[in-house]
């Protein structure tokens, strides 16, 4: 249940990175597209959660 808030919350801020900053020139490769931000952000959301997740279950 964790890690999927984790995704949750990295894919919303994902889109919400490319509809506030984004890439204007089209050329990047994360930041071009919603569909690639949100995964990457999703990713990363998922990455962290779960890192942070271990970390306090090891203590």
């Amino acid at each position: 249940m964790i890690p999927l808030i984790g995704i949750i919350l990295g894919a919303l801020s994902g889109y919400f990175y490319w509809q506030f900053k984004g890439c204007e020139s089209g050329t990047c490769m994360i930041t071009s597209k919603p569909l690639n931000s949100t995964l990457y952000g999703a990713l990363l959301g998922y990455l962290l959660v779960s890192s942070i997740n271990d970390f306090f279950n090891n203590k």
